[in-house]
């Protein structure tokens, strides 16, 4: 197993970044608790108090957003207002992080007064409960996927998501800039973030502060989007192999079959894992195209290697086989 440069991540996620990040795009109105927008989210989960409001609280998790349907806001009407403040009171703690109330509805005045008081942000959104749960879930489970900031350059070859990683000054970003010169795309340059997606696979970015730049030792920054034009980028790719520049050592043995795959670990998903000796004269670039190539044709099912030493074999069989013949021959 190779060894990969990374850091980890401690999500640190506050209902200000989720308000500030996707409030426009739920619709959310901030109606009451302001103050509270610094709390922090800290399950992936979100929950239709319903049954909760009757006063049965078994397996009630505190920790979740709360969504009010339409159900829950006539049931809450219906109520006396010291039942309706009871009720309210039990569910809405210190920690719940927010409060939305779907539908446009006019959320129950002790709900106000609650959040208010308890500094718990209250929302209104026009779609319905159900809309929000799984708009609301599915953009929970993305900010909170497994993530690590890596150290390299990551492009999209042939729709294959290649990260380059190796030493500072060993050509990262000049072979990333060839390869755009090709036509491929530039996803980040020098950080790399990376997601692990439905605990399966991996999606790399970069931070929106060098998003479509890179640095050329003699040139400095350069808008890749500007000088090669928007097709030349992408905002996010699928890792699928890891290549490692490094000098070429005269000392280091390095395969020339390639029949001994070598795969990597990035956040517990197993990814292919090359490493590229360089010195002058060989030509990084195509070197590159070649493995991400090569990658495409593996997962077609077809292996250059495999299918080589199986030819390999075949062939010293049969020569072993006519060499055995022919002393049965001689023997004779």
């Amino acid at each position: 197993m190779a060894e990969l440069l990374c850091t980890g991540d401690d999500i640190v996620y506050l209902v200000q970044h989720f308000f500030e990040q996707h409030g426009k795009h739920l619709g959310l109105e901030l109606l009451a608790g302001a103050q509270g927008l610094s709390r922090k989210i800290h399950k992936a989960e979100v929950h239709r108090p319903g049954l909760s409001l009757t006063g049965y609280l078994k397996g009630f998790v505190f920790s979740r957003i709360l969504v009010f349907g339409k159900q829950e806001i006539e049931f809450l009407r219906e109520l006396d207002p010291s039942v309706r403040m009871e009720r309210l009171k039990v569910i809405l703690t210190t920690t719940t992080p927010a409060v939305i109330v779907s539908r446009g509805l006019t959320a129950p005045k002790e709900m106000i007064a609650i959040c208010e008081a308890m500094h718990i942000p209250l929302f209104r959104a026009t779609s319905t409960a159900t809309n929000l749960l799984s708009r609301v879930a599915f953009l929970l489970l993305e900010e909170f996927c497994p993530s690590v900031t890596l150290h390299g350059t990551l492009v999209e070859v042939f729709g294959v998501g290649v990260l380059i990683q190796g030493e500072s000054s060993v050509g990262k970003s000049e072979a990333a800039l060839g390869l755009i010169e090709r036509g491929h795309r530039l996803i980040s340059d020098d950080v790399v973030r990376v997601k692990k997606k439905e605990g399966a696979y991996l999606v790399g970015s970069g931070p929106d502060l060098t998003r479509h730049l890179m640095e050329i030792r003699g040139i400095g920054i350069i808008n890749v989007a500007h000088l090669y034009g928007a097709v030349c980028v992408r905002p996010d790719k699928g890792i699928d192999i890891v290549v490692k520049l490094e000098e070429w050592d005269d000392q280091h043995f390095y395969d020339r079959v390639g029949l001994d795959e070598k795969f990597i670990d990035v956040l517990g998903v197993s990814v292919p894992y090359h490493l590229l000796p360089v010195k002058p004269g060989r030509d990084v670039v195509l070197l590159l195209e070649t493995i991400a190539l090569n990658h495409r044709l593996k997962d077609m099912g077809y292996n250059s290697a495999k299918e080589f030493n199986a030819k390999l074999l075949e062939t010293i069989a049969r020569r072993k086989k006519k060499t055995q013949e022919r002393m049965e021959e001689f023997s004779r």
